[in-house]
């Protein structure tokens, strides 16, 4: 059984990069990581791609890392199909699945939202920071009492 990390780009590298750390700082580190990409935020997300593998690293695991690339960001069905696909295909393994909502936008957010509860991943994560003069920092710089990660799985 392996750890999955599905999530999605965004420009702003803390957005996509928070969450995994704080995931992996609580004990959730990811085998695979499955990021899905629009040509919006291709190079984000090429950018990502080699930071994930260092923080994960850095919690002592080793991860592959894989990219679904989007031909438009608001291919809806796509969206949809890459999230069902993913969280079906670890359920059908025994896999552990968890859905990074944090990051991009809101539409994307709200997809992914409602596929981690529809289709029965094991997590559905928010990177919140409750105080915002930390915007555009890193996990590693902002004081753990002005963040939380929350799994609406446990909470809703």
């Amino acid at each position: 059984m392996v750890n999955i990390w599905v999530t999605n780009g965004t420009p702003t590298m803390p957005g996509i990069l928070n969450p995994l750390t704080a995931a992996c700082d609580q004990g959730y580190v990811p085998d695979e990581v499955w990021i899905l990409s629009n040509p919006g935020v291709a190079d984000y997300v090429v950018e990502a791609t080699d930071r994930f593998e260092t923080i994960i690293d850095a919690y002592d695991g080793d991860a592959d890392v894989s990219v679904h690339d989007l031909e438009h960001e608001t291919d809806f069905h796509g969206i949809i199909g890459f999230y069902r696909s993913t969280i079906e295909a670890a359920r059908d393994q025994g896999d552990t699945v968890a859905v990074d909502v944090t990051p991009g936008r809101k539409f994307m957010s709200a997809i992914a939202f409602q596929a981690g509860f529809k289709f029965n991943a094991d997590h559905v994560f928010y990177f919140h920071r409750k105080a915002g003069g930390y915007y555009g920092q890193y996990y590693a710089e902002i004081p753990r009492t002005a963040t939380d990660l929350i799994d609406f799985k446990e909470i809703l």
